[in-house]
């Protein structure tokens, strides 16, 4: 054999060798990093709000989305279809906890008739608090593992977050102003939660009516008076077309917020990343909501006073009284045979108790300022 041979085949075992080395390199590489072999395609879930799509509601639905498809990098996509596109409203909670969808966007008050002590997160006057500080009361006060038992006790299979702290509520659209307690009796009204429970003791005729069929009803005579939530939404809605009318501030509902519910085995079955991703893209979700409803919700009510001709009017201090009077009975009548309704009021009273002292005993009177700045200019309410 000669030696330029002898060397050439050398030359072959060493490469054959080396490559045979390299393979198994190869191997041992694709071990250590797994997201460079195994990429996966997005998961995908279908979500549906309890809201109409002209709703800004369903625009903070969509903007949660948002927040969680940005953040996830597209690992998860979450799509979010407005009511009635796969479930009515109101049955949202059972299309989520069954798998029928992914998860929603709604307020508990919607799910009143499953368990009253639900609609204590988002109806009556929460002892003074305003929507944040029930929202502090939920996550640091034991609101979070009693809205657990809660829905354990009704075998709701969900995961359940909430969010969006929204401003005291109107006490609703009407005819004509609310000057007393009495204009309220034989009244067709529509409200939801236990708010059901506090105008019916105060003499009216509730029908609960979802979002997008108030207005209508309105229209049609169904309903003498109305309450949903806000000026952006009522404007959305249409609440101009068919009243003229609105009184602000009430204990009804001054403190509700939004829930984004995902169904449990979906929701288990996510990598940490994405939980925890989820987590902090619903509290990022509530701020930027209650920052985006001061401009919007500004606005609008500015607009209907100057291009839609509402009057708005204050609720006089006798109705808003007798309404807390009210809410006592309808708590102690609720909580006489409901053993866990009387143990979430218990605890959300003792939170209240601390903190609303701290909250009246450390913030300023915003009125006073408000009157020194801009009194001249702007007028508070009329008085009914």
């Amino acid at each position: 054999m000669k030696k330029g041979d002898k060397d050439s085949k050398q030359t072959v075992a060493t490469r054959r060798k080396f490559l045979g080395s390299a393979a198994a390199g190869t191997g041992a590489a694709a071990l250590a990093f797994p997201s460079i072999a195994t990429a996966q395609t997005p998961k995908q879930m279908r979500f549906q709000s309890t809201w109409p799509s002209k709703d800004i509601f369903h625009e903070y639905a969509l903007d949660f989305a948002k927040k969680v498809n940005d953040m996830t990098g597209g690992e998860l996509k979450i799509e979010v279809l407005p009511a009635g596109a796969v479930v009515p409203a109101f049955g949202l909670l059972d299309a989520v906890s069954k798998g029928t969808l992914d998860g929603g966007h709604g307020v508990m008050g919607y799910n009143y008739g499953k368990q009253a002590a639900i609609a204590l997160w988002t109806s009556g006057p929460a002892y003074g608090m305003d929507a944040n500080m029930v929202l502090a009361w939920h996550k640091y006060g034991g609101g979070k593992e009693l809205l657990a038992e809660l829905y354990k006790g009704i075998g709701a299979n969900i995961v359940s977050f909430l969010t969006g702290p929204m401003p005291t509520q109107p006490l609703g659209w009407f005819k004509k102003p609310v000057t007393k307690r009495e204009d309220l009796k034989g009244l067709k009204f529509r409200t939801n939660g236990l708010a059901i429970d506090l105008f019916t003791a105060m003499g009216a005729a509730v029908n609960a009516l979802p979002g997008g069929e108030i207005v209508p009803a309105m229209d049609r005579g169904l309903l003498d008076g109305a309450e949903f939530n806000n000026a952006s939404s009522d404007r959305l809605l249409g609440f101009p077309d068919v009243s003229k009318i609105c009184m602000l501030q009430s204990f009804h509902q001054s403190s509700e917020q939004f829930e984004v519910t995902f169904n449990k085995p979906k929701y288990d079955a996510l990598p940490a990343k994405i939980k925890a991703i989820i987590e902090n893209a619903v509290e990022a979700a509530s701020a930027d909501m209650s920052w985006k409803a001061v401009d919007r919700y500004s606005k609008d009510y500015r607009e209907m006073q100057a291009k839609d001709g509402v009057k708005f009017y204050k609720t006089p201090d006798a109705v808003l009284q007798a309404q807390l009077a009210v809410w006592d009975e309808v708590v102690a009548k609720k909580g006489a045979d409901n053993p866990l309704f009387k143990k979430v009021e218990a605890s959300m009273r003792a939170f209240a108790e601390r903190a609303m002292k701290w909250d009246m005993d450390t913030n300023n009177p915003r009125r006073m300022a408000y009157n020194h700045y801009f009194g001249r200019k702007a007028p508070a309410p009329k008085k009914a």
